[in-house]
């Protein structure tokens, strides 16, 4: 078991195919600029992120990468803000071997500090993700649940999965002998044989993988450029 998990961690670092956005963890105002860069298990490599702000709702996002892993865009739009409380949806397509277009909605919510400072923000989201065509030229449609928390102004963390049942049964989402499963059992041969989780030409996690649907992020804040008209 321990070796199978070894194998199972080293093709997560290896890449899961799928990358999301590093979106904006508070309001931006019209004109403000972010930037910095971030980490995630899925996408290998570091990837760059800049953020503009187009009003005091709205804002968009584009990463860059190396190869094709971790570049894209995104759009975020903020639909409740009240208090230390905010509800944002994004919008966001990336680019790598299992492109995928993603729909999440998030829910931030900041701590007051003893001293009515803002302190740390943390937040939950739901998202869906669509995989048009996959490293197999298959579809593959997935719904999950993220976490996410922000300490400082600095650095922040993101972890979440989505699942595709179409490639496997929830129930067998830690079965880690899934592929033999598979040819064991004629049920499931017949509903998920054509879904393979790898690719067997290159290894890599396939659009049904449910590597493919972990994500865990480590992003940097490098710089955040007020507008001119906060000047």
């Amino acid at each position: 078991m321990k070796h199978q998990l070894l194998i199972i961690y080293i093709i997560f670092i290896l890449g899961g195919c799928a990358t999301h956005p590093t979106v904006s963890t508070t309001p931006m105002v019209q004109g403000e600029k972010r930037y910095g860069w971030s980490w995630s298990a899925e996408n290998v490599f570091p990837y760059l992120w800049y953020r503009y702000g187009l009003s005091d709702k709205d804002d968009i996002g584009i990463r860059v990468g190396p190869a094709i892993y971790g570049t894209g865009f995104d759009y975020s739009r903020i639909l409740y803000n009240k208090g230390n409380k905010w509800d944002v949806m994004n919008l966001a397509w990336s680019l790598n071997p299992n492109y995928n277009t993603d729909f999440t909605y998030y829910k931030f919510k900041q701590r007051m500090n003893k001293d009515d400072t803002p302190g740390a923000i943390s937040w939950w989201g739901l998202r869906m993700m669509y995989i048009a065509k996959g490293i197999t030229g298959g579809t593959s449609t997935r719904i999950g649940f993220l976490l996410g928390g922000q300490p400082n102004n600095k650095w922040g963390y993101e972890i979440g999965y989505n699942h595709d049942f179409s490639s496997m049964p929830i129930s067998n989402l830690f079965d880690f002998s899934w592929n033999d499963t598979v040819k064991a059992d004629s049920t499931l041969n017949r509903r998920y044989g054509d879904t393979p989780h790898t690719d067997p030409a290159s290894g890599l996690p396939t659009e049904y993988s449910r590597l493919t649907g972990i994500s865990f992020r480590i992003y940097v804040n490098l710089e955040m450029t007020p507008s001119a008209a906060a000047d």
